[in-house]
């Protein structure tokens, strides 16, 4: 998972209230485990007027311009800036791996549904809860003529406005710690490799009967499972 500490990227706004996961990657495109590969569907019926299939590039399809990520002032948009209730719906990890594959690294809304915003810190994407009138002064300057930039500091849960304003933000110790180091599940749990050997050792060393029912109970198996062969 990549880390995230600090970025200034450029704001899209997406001003639409309850985006469910569906809406985000449609179900169509979900035909793959790998975390990649969505990028190009990402909100795939909003963004194209055509039925696409899995394979086709955004340069293949008829595109939707009145649709905001279709906008030539987004194009390099990092943070995406959303209404309540974003990510509702099902519990598809693929929503959060669209978005970070379109380059989308931070996500700010007033809410999140539940799932979708604990699948964003186990991927290494950073949701942003701030309360509404931020929310609405924050889609007034990124709906203007020129684009704009936001500063999103991690280490110090700060988002710093155009006009220099820092507006604090909220975040779980713990997720933060993760995010900050670039580690999923599996990377927390390696991190503690050392401990876990030695309490499995001194477990073996407590509890030796465990494991000599175990090894004779598996030795079994494969006594038998060789004898039918």
């Amino acid at each position: 998972m990549k880390p995230f500490t600090e970025i200034t990227g450029q704001v899209l706004p997406l001003d639409r209230a309850n985006v469910d996961t569906d809406q985000i990657i449609p179900k169509q495109f979900l035909k793959s485990i790998r975390r990649t590969g969505f990028g190009d569907n990402l909100f795939d019926g909003w963004r194209f007027l055509d039925e696409g299939s899995i394979g086709q590039t955004p340069n293949e399809r008829r595109l939707n311009h009145e649709f905001v990520l279709n906008d030539s002032r987004y194009q390099d948009a990092q943070i995406l800036l959303a209404r309540e209730n974003f990510g509702c719906g099902s519990s598809r990890e693929h929503a959060v791996w669209a978005l970070l594959e379109y380059g989308i690294r931070v996500v700010i809304a007033p809410s999140f549904a539940d799932i979708f915003f604990s699948n964003c810190f186990k991927n290494g994407l950073l949701p942003i809860v701030l309360k509404e009138n931020i929310i609405e002064k924050l889609f007034e300057l990124a709906s203007r003529e020129q684009a704009v930039d936001l500063t999103v500091d991690l280490p110090g849960q700060r988002v710093v406005l155009p006009d220099q304003e820092t507006v604090l933000f909220d975040i779980d110790p713990n997720r933060k710690h993760s995010l900050i180091n670039g580690l999923d599940d599996i990377g927390l749990t390696l991190a503690e490799s050392e401990r876990i050997s030695t309490f499995e050792a001194g477990y073996r060393q407590r509890m030796p009967w465990l494991f000599r029912e175990a090894e004779a109970a598996a030795a079994a198996t494969f006594s038998n499972t060789g004898d039918s062969e």
